[in-house]
């Protein structure tokens, strides 16, 4: 687990991300960089490490941020597809990609 963990994560999501016609457009800014270090601050502090998001975004407030945002059933699904791939590249052991899994689905829901 750890940063390093959490930044590959987020990496590879990003990568199906830039590539998708449904979700790319949900991101303004030209670079994803922003966002995907705000997520792998996110996830880091949510696990238990520092909580350089909070400090630097204030609380998380996850469905107020992304009220903006028309997530609908397809979006959700390719949310979750893209954070998929992502996951089964890491290589977890099974306990840990288990859990973060379930978190991953519960707050997408």
């Amino acid at each position: 687990g750890g940063e390093e963990t959490f930044r590959r994560l987020v990496h590879r999501f990003y990568q199906g991300v830039a590539e998708d016609p449904l979700l790319r457009p949900m991101y303004p800014e030209e670079d994803l960089g922003p966002a995907e270090e705000r997520f792998a601050l996110f996830l880091m502090q949510y696990w238990g490490g520092p909580r350089t998001y909070s400090d630097q975004r204030g609380h998380p407030r996850l469905r107020m941020r992304h009220a903006p945002f028309k997530v609908d059933r397809a979006a959700h699904d390719a949310w979750l597809g893209h954070m998929r791939v992502a996951l089964d590249e890491l290589g977890l052991p099974e306990e840990q990609e288990r859990l973060l899994w379930n978190y991953l689905t519960y707050a997408a829901a």
